[in-house]
């Protein structure tokens, strides 16, 4: 019998979750203070389909004056950088940097975000979210009235009645069920292709705690009633605003799988020794015939599997 398991923790940083900058959250509320910084600040350009520029796995930075002598209205201010200038994102067309001899890729971060650097890493996943929510909260849900950017876009306030909105995030728990020993459950989406399979995730619901929201996905997905559910770490996934909450929990391998809501088109109980094997075959990206695709690395769905995979 092998060596009963009930808990283990993440090995890494989840790769959209590391810190490489200062938020300089202070600066939100004394904007003066934050253009003050613009005459030697750095720009992120990211355009409409969330790709910016990458160079040696770095995202390129912009000079800000570029755009004017002060901020525009709608450039979001992202903190600074460790040599402390600041930087601040607008949504854009790229711009390729002044030196031609730079070589550049444009990418997002669901291709880009194994290669970036910590500091790419936090401003491009806290620009795309920033962006996104502004996209989507131009007018206010109170009265719908028209809503201009404040805080250094970190706010939208209606001008009729001052009322501020902040962005939003979605909050979605995303959990390796696993059965105390070696064995662990995969499942694939009705909308994915054959063999590629990945954890179970779900959106948390009004007036619902992470654990509750784990029992009543996994429940809801794949008709499983789950235990012990332990909080592992969490992930911006900024496509468009989420957050990603990631668990383990037990479960119980003779209890019959039911797929209730029509989410999921199979799961199945899988080896240490299969997901091990599965995961030395890359990604979903790689065009290997394992019987086995896992997620990339940029999500925390990747590292939670890692993570437990690695156990002795």
């Amino acid at each position: 019998m092998s060596r009963r398991l009930t808990s283990f923790q993440l090995r890494n940083v989840p790769l959209l979750s590391r810190v490489g900058a200062d938020r300089a959250d202070a600066l939100r509320t004394d904007i003066d203070a934050a253009i003050a910084g613009w005459s030697d600040a750095l720009l992120l350009r990211v355009d409409s389909r969330n790709q910016v520029l990458i160079a040696d796995g770095r995202v390129v930075l912009g000079k800000a004056t570029a755009l004017g002598d002060k901020p525009s209205e709608h450039a979001v201010f992202l903190g600074r950088v460790p040599d402390g200038r600041h930087v601040w994102a607008v949504r854009s067309a790229l711009v390729a940097p002044e030196d031609r001899t730079v070589e550049t890729q444009v990418l997002d971060l669901r291709r880009a975000g194994h290669i970036f650097d910590d500091v790419s890493a936090q401003l491009v996943a806290t620009a795309t979210a920033l962006l996104n929510w502004h996209d989507s909260a131009r007018f206010s849900a109170n009265d719908g009235s028209p809503t201009k950017p404040s805080k250094g876009g970190w706010a939208r306030v209606n001008p009729v009645n001052g009322h501020e909105e902040f962005p939003r995030i979605d909050p979605a728990v995303i959990c390796l069920v696993h059965d105390g020993y070696d064995r662990a459950v995969l499942a694939r989406q009705t909308l994915w292709p054959e063999r590629l399979f990945s954890l179970l995730a779900g959106f948390v619901e009004a007036g619902e705690s992470f654990e509750a929201c784990v029992q009543r996905e996994i429940a809801e997905e794949i008709g499983l009633t789950v235990r012990d559910v332990t909080y592992l770490g969490s992930q911006p996934w900024p496509f468009p605003r989420s957050l990603m909450v990631g668990f383990h929990a037990i479960g119980d391998p003779d209890q019959e799988f039911a797929f209730h809501d029509g989410e999921i088109a199979e799961a199945g109980w899988f080896t240490r020794a299969e997901i091990r094997e599965a995961l030395d075959h890359g990604d979903w990206n790689s065009d290997s015939s394992s019987r086995l695709l896992l997620p990339g690395s940029i999500s925390i769905a990747r590292e939670i599997i890692e993570s437990w995979a690695a156990l002795d």
